[in-house]
């Protein structure tokens, strides 16, 4: 299990990557429960988890970034 702040410590490309593999991995895991054959249910509670952690991070950076512009284009802040 990843902790949010070692994803915090990843780059944005990194995370985007883990993203990716993870929405892959929890689709695969889907497809076992569907078959009876996953091993580990809660597999599928920890990639749901790890998912809505990314995109919470990648949020807080994406805010971040626009409220650096505002604060650029409005001086008088």
């Amino acid at each position: 299990m990843t902790k949010a702040t070692e994803l915090r410590d990843m780059s944005d490309e990194h995370l985007a990557l883990t993203l990716k593999e993870t929405r892959e991995n929890l689709f695969r895991r889907r497809l076992q429960a569907q078959t009876e054959r996953l091993d580990a249910p809660s597999e599928l509670r920890k990639n749901r988890r790890l998912i809505a952690r990314v995109k919470t991070i990648q949020r807080e950076r994406q805010r971040r970034a626009e409220a650096a512009v505002q604060a650029a284009s409005d001086p008088a802040r």
